[in-house]
């Protein structure tokens, strides 16, 4: 996310530089961004009781509406995948998290229920704070309460009577592909993951797209964030970020991408903070100095599947944390595929090697 800085001569260059801060939230107030409400206070214990996925319902799984409690003791809530025709015995089962401001409504559920259809345990998540978890103030991200809602997962799912607690996978979706490598880096009961069109958001909120930030531009963000925390503290709420994946014109090719599913019947969902909502203005401030992928390599000997579009401006996310991550690993590009392709498109998505991968990995 480069900065706008006040001597900056390229009005060209302004411009795309405040859409791709718009997408990252990391300079927000570089550009006096100003409060707008929270747009719900949705919580766990208001969970819809309707189908309301931006897909449909599958006949091969049975679904169930659950809670659970992180370590941080905020309370999550998730959409449980079952296969409808499974047998007695316990099961492999997935943790499925991701995109970053998206909801368990859109394309964790995707992925969760596809792989029940396949014979898996999957449970979506919505993070703390977000879609009908719980944790105020409302759409904030953390690497680490974030990372440690994977790892609540995993407890719940090595507890459920259907489920076969040595035999646990997680999958992580864009920016909640950063998360999963780094929950399961720590989390030793997770036998295999899948990072599917990731984004390393420690990474791109410090050091922007392409790490193109310089020293002064990071300077300058922490301070204006610093100061955004006394007018927070002062109003005793936070201020918020302007709608994400709003259009104007001349924006990047992945950014329209990014509003073609968010903002459009094809993946709009009302508690996406994606869909029109937004993030709190110093949601970066935790992101800043946490390197989640640090410790990827010691994954190992426990197997990663990267899974990345060609064709996206978020490749070198994957790329780089596949040359640091230790064997096993795979890194499978996708032939013309965007990285929001990657988020719904079933003939796109490579289902099979998912499959496969972790009938692999987690065999009885």
């Amino acid at each position: 996310m480069p900065m706008n800085t006040p001597d900056t001569k390229n009005s060209a260059s302004v411009i795309h530089r405040r859409e791709l801060l718009k997408l990252t939230g990391a300079g927000v107030a570089a550009f006096g961004a100003v409060s707008i409400s929270n747009p719900f206070k949705a919580k766990a214990q208001n969970m819809s009781k309707q189908w309301d996925k931006v897909f449909p319902l599958s006949d091969k799984i049975d679904h169930e509406k659950i809670t659970f409690k992180n370590r941080y003791g905020i309370t999550l809530s998730g959409d449980l995948y079952l296969p409808k025709d499974r047998a007695g015995g316990r099961l492999p089962a997935l943790a499925v998290g991701g995109p970053f401001g998206a909801v368990k409504e859109q394309s964790s559920g995707l992925y969760a229920q596809t792989m029940a259809e396949r014979g898996f345990v999957a449970l979506a998540f919505d993070p703390s704070y977000t879609g009908e978890s719980g944790g105020e103030p409302r759409n904030l991200a953390s690497p680490d309460i974030n990372t440690e809602d994977f790892s609540a997962a995993v407890d719940y799912l090595g507890l459920h009577a259907a489920v076969d607690r040595e035999r646990i996978g997680v999958i992580g979706i864009c920016g909640w592909g950063g998360m999963a490598l780094n929950a399961v880096a720590a989390d030793k009961r997770v036998k295999a993951v899948v990072a599917s069109t990731m984004y390393d958001m420690t990474r791109v909120m410090s050091k922007g797209y392409n790490d193109s930030v310089t020293p002064e531009q990071r300077a300058q963000t922490l301070e204006q964030l610093g100061r955004q925390r006394w007018t927070d503290a002062e109003n005793g709420a936070p201020a918020y970020q302007p709608p994400y994946n709003d259009l104007h014109g001349g924006e990047a090719q992945f950014l329209v991408d990014y509003h073609d599913y968010y903002r459009t019947p094809r993946g709009y969902h009302a508690r996406a903070v994606n869909s029109g909502n937004s993030w709190t203005q110093t949601t970066p401030l935790s992101f800043m100095n946490m390197p989640i992928l640090t410790y990827i390599a010691e994954i190992s000997p426990r197997p990663i599947l990267f899974i990345h579009g060609e064709k996206t401006h978020s490749r070198y996310f994957s790329e780089t944390a596949f040359a640091a991550a230790a064997e096993p690993k795979e890194l499978m590009i996708i032939p013309g595929a965007s990285h929001t392709d990657l988020y719904d498109k079933v003939d796109v998505i490579p289902f099979d090697k998912l499959t496969s991968f972790f009938n692999q990995h987690l065999a009885a």
